[in-house]
């Protein structure tokens, strides 16, 4: 019996066939859901060997000529498609950081400490584009993984030095800009880059930032507190309903409402090895949202004040929705981790194979991305049949998680791979074997 071979649904990089053709083999062997005891990657079944596709990978990762920027051209290449597609008005630039624990992985030494987690390992460094239609995740466009010997990243050819999370945010804010990726980009930041030294530095772009709430701004000529700023909005109930929102399984519904504060306060740079500085500099004019999502009897599950510079971008509603999406990027590191790939448990001795690999696993989880967005009826019936196969149950109301494309794609692609080299019938009469050893032939 013979199947027609899946073709490759994405853009190759930029190597040689040979590298083109281990590149494709590798992203298929990652859409799946990994196990953490396990090793290494599973072979599908036309691989010759498990063992020798597994030496064909770390070849692949320790390759000089397979460059973090060419294994991002798939990447970048699939989100100005998918964002032309999408009809977004914006582009959406999700930035955050995720520490990879390799606390047991002796080997690799060029690990690096977290004072947080009293761990070593490396630290991920991600921007992932998302639609601002419905909030859908695209692509990672950019991804750093700083290590001892220094940050590997798919803005450039070669190690850099690693300054300041913020600090190295602006160079990557101009890289993603200069992708043209044909819409408008809006940067989004969680509470890590409430600074504002940083926001003069970042004059020129649009950004959307979660702010802690302890600075002082002046707001209608008095000198207040970000968050007695909040308090007296919320008092004189401004808080007007934007949109009914998901917040962890249960549905809620999102108020926000907006104003406008300076803040005028010094730069305070924090440099490692030096003593912080500090600089007066301009006021910064900007917008502030509050936003707050509460249950259906009215309890606040969340609230959140939101400093931005976007003007032409609706009123607060649409600013809150798009912090919303800002777990999208968490769903991603967790796609990575423990709910899909199981990164922490890759056994590459380097921080540069690790970013490699990093790389080809991104691209399995953007063809799943890219799955869940198709609208067509072939499409909703593929889907599931991927949950079918993938064994796995879904919340009532959810026909799909990315984890059951992922595991569910494992096993359709490994059942086509079987049927190239043994016919159904004679795949029938084996299982017999097992079903019936007794009548078996």
């Amino acid at each position: 019996m013979k199947v027609m071979t899946v073709r490759r649904p994405m853009v190759q990089p930029p190597l040689e066939p040979r590298l083109q053709q281990r590149y494709h083999q590798l992203v298929q062997e990652h859409l799946q859901i990994s196990q953490s005891v396990a090793a290494g990657l599973n072979a599908l079944p036309g691989a010759a060997q498990s063992f020798a596709s597994t030496q064909a990978a770390w070849r692949f990762y320790r390759n000089a000529d397979v460059s973090l920027a060419a294994l991002a051209q798939p990447l970048i290449e699939q989100a100005r498609t998918a964002l032309a597609a999408s009809g977004a008005e914006y582009g959406l630039v999700m930035h955050d950081w995720s520490y990879l624990n390799y606390d047991r992985h002796t080997r690799k030494a060029d690990r690096i400490g977290s004072r947080q987690h009293r761990r070593q390992g490396y630290e991920l460094q991600t921007a992932l584009l998302v639609s601002d239609r419905a909030g859908e995740p695209l692509a990672p466009v950019v991804q750093n993984l700083w290590c001892a010997e220094g940050l590997h990243t798919t803005r450039g050819p070669t190690r850099q030095s690693v300054p300041t999370h913020l600090d190295e945010l602006a160079a990557r804010w101009a890289h993603v800009e200069g992708l043209k990726l044909g819409r408008p980009l809006v940067h989004l930041i969680d509470r890590e880059g409430d600074s504002v030294g940083h926001y003069r530095q970042w004059e020129g772009h649009a950004f959307l930032v979660r702010a802690k709430g302890r600075q002082r701004v002046e707001w209608e000529g008095e000198s207040l507190l970000l968050s007695e700023v909040a308090g007296r909005l919320r008092q004189s109930r401004a808080l007007g309903f934007c949109q009914e929102v998901d917040w962890h399984g249960q549905a809620a519904r999102q108020y926000g409402a907006e104003t406008t504060v300076v803040l005028r306060r010094r730069t305070r740079q924090k440099r490692r090895g030096h003593q912080p500085r500090s600089e007066a500099g301009r006021p910064v004019v900007l917008r502030l949202v509050v936003s707050e999502v509460r249950s259906a009897g009215g309890r606040v599950l969340a609230q959140w004040l939101l400093l931005s510079n976007v003007a032409a971008a609706g009123g607060a509603a649409r600013l809150a929705l798009w912090y919303y999406w800002r777990w999208r990027i968490e769903s991603f590191f967790k796609l990575l981790k423990g709910a899909g790939q199981q990164v922490e448990h890759w056994q590459q001795e380097t921080g540069l194979a690790v970013a490699k690999r990093l790389l080809v696993a991104s691209a399995a989880c953007v063809l799943v991305w890219q799955l869940g967005r198709q609208t067509s009826p072939a499409a909703a019936e593929l889907r599931t049949v991927l949950v079918r196969l993938s064994g796995r149950q879904m919340k009532w109301g959810r026909p799909w998680t990315a984890p059951a494309l992922l595991e569910g794609i494992w096993v359709l692609l490994a059942m086509l791979e079987l049927l190239e080299h043994y016919d159904l019938k004679r795949l029938r009469q084996l299982a017999e074997t097992f079903f019936h050893p007794d009548a078996a032939t």
